[in-house]
């Protein structure tokens, strides 16, 4: 199958300029003015962008949490990445507690062979390493599995101590891969917890207020710390304040290998979510918590500047009827996470392009470059080039729309509601090519599942 795309604004994370591409057996082959090509197929992109596939590297799709599972399984959820234009994801394994890692990526890898409808890889979820298990590091590595996150939060379900974290990143930093964090105390932010609900303290905003912002930089210092001593990259994953960021930026500031992500939720929604009448505040139970308003200014700065790199979603969604009601009596049994793997690429150009918060470029960095070059993708993913995987999203920026749970444009979630309900953007998906294949046009899912390809990834930044 080949596709000739005509007239279209070409941008990538360092270029802006009119063009044609050609695509054939799933990669780019030419780029230029005027290509003049016969193709099983001509699209017309005259007044569009053609950005690259959208890379979204934090997803917890068909995900055990809290007594339930994540309603988006490997179909749905890739499905809906990429209705929103994201066409690559990175999604976490998880290791239980005295489960080899190995077995532990079988077990994702049967949850989602055959199902997806975009390319995938996978991070892995790190709860137990004794030195007699270190080695498998090695192994993950050379399965591409070249990523892994430990938790400083959940104690007893996810949480490790900082003896654990610097073990795996000690034997990360030799094997040129990467530790992701999932920065908060934990150990202090359940005391807090306990102390809340002995007070009587259960309705969904006391997940936000149990969850000071200090307790997130804390973690964020102690994480980069130990990671400096181990010499190893760290990638803080959905920074939510500005008290955490400037925790990285102080690190970076002294040549640290420190990086981190915030995602539309931190940038788009705050604390004020949690005082809505009766339970609703418990669609917004997701971890870190939504913080103040004035936060977001500082993540927009972060983001500008460099201090974050990308932009990803945490999408970890639970129905709020049967899902969230799991804690209607008590804030913490409320299953943390939201939908918003299929919003994140219009809600950023919207609110960051159109806003005049970013540039077109610099859209495009945080929405996939970044994620691609960091966690051994790029070139092949990331960027529109000759040899690059022809991952490609049409993209209309005058196109507006409202999401919204009703609206058959922007919700193909498998969960009840829609986080940024009644949202307008302006700003579009029109048409997604997965590797040179349509898969959404108009609206309108036109591949069929198990189109995605796993993704062996490579180290960081290329290092052998």
């Amino acid at each position: 199958m080949s596709i000739l795309i005509k007239n279209g604004r070409i941008i990538t994370a360092v270029d802006d300029y009119m063009g044609d591409v050609f695509i054939e057996n799933e990669t780019i082959t030419h780029i230029g003015k005027s290509l003049d090509m016969e193709a099983d197929e001509i699209l017309d992109a005259s007044g569009k962008y053609l950005f690259p596939g959208g890379l979204d590297p934090h997803t917890h799709l068909d995900m055990p949490f809290g007594g339930t599972v994540s309603a988006d399984d490997f179909e749905t959820g890739t499905r809906a990445a990429a209705h929103g234009g994201t066409t690559t994801l990175i999604d976490f394994a998880i290791q239980t507690k005295g489960q080899s890692t190995l077995e532990a990526l079988d077990t994702w890898h049967a949850k989602a062979e055959g199902k997806t409808a975009i390319d995938y890889g996978f991070h892995m979820i790190v709860t137990d390493l004794e030195d007699d298990r270190v080695h498998e590091m090695k192994m993950l590595a050379d399965e591409g599995v070249t990523s892994y996150k430990l938790f400083m939060a959940y104690p007893g379900v996810l949480y490790v101590d900082d003896g654990t974290i610097y073990r795996a990143m000690r034997k990360a930093g030799e094997n040129g891969t990467v530790v992701c964090m999932h920065a908060e105390n934990g150990i202090v932010i359940d005391e807090i917890v306990k102390r809340a609900l002995a007070e009587g303290k259960t309705e969904p905003k006391y997940h936000a207020l149990t969850r000071p912002t200090r307790m997130e930089a804390e973690g964020v210092h102690r994480a980069i710390s130990i990671a400096e001593v181990a010499n190893v990259p760290v990638y803080i994953v959905h920074l939510s304040s500005s008290d955490a960021l400037e925790q990285v930026m102080l690190a970076r500031n002294r040549g640290v290998h420190a990086f981190a992500e915030t995602c539309p939720q931190y940038l788009f929604l705050d604390h004020s979510y949690y005082e809505q009448e009766g339970f609703e505040g418990a669609k917004y139970v997701m971890t870190p918590a939504l913080r103040e308003k004035w936060n977001q200014d500082e993540l927009w700065k972060g983001l500008k500047f460099g201090d974050l790199q990308s932009i990803s979603t945490d999408h970890c969604p639970f129905c709020f009827k049967d899902q969230k009601t799991l804690g209607i009596d008590d804030f913490s049994k409320i299953p943390n996470g939201g939908p918003g793997v299929e919003n994140r690429m219009s809600l950023v150009f919207n609110g960051g392009v159109n806003s005049g918060r970013i540039s077109l470029n610099k859209f495009v960095e945080l929405t996939s470059t970044a994620a691609a070059k960091t966690f051994g993708l790029f070139p092949k993913k990331g960027t529109i080039a000759v040899s690059s995987d022809a991952d490609i999203v049409i993209f209309d920026p005058n196109r507006k729309e409202t999401i919204s749970v009703d609206n058959s444009c922007t919700h193909h979630m498998r969960v009840d509601y829609n986080a940024y309900e009644g949202f307008e953007v302006t700003g579009f998906t029109e048409t997604v090519l997965s590797r040179g294949k349509i898969i959404i046009k108009d609206c309108e899912y036109m591949g069929k599942k198990g189109d995605g390809q796993f993704l062996k990834r490579g180290l960081y930044g290329g290092m052998k």
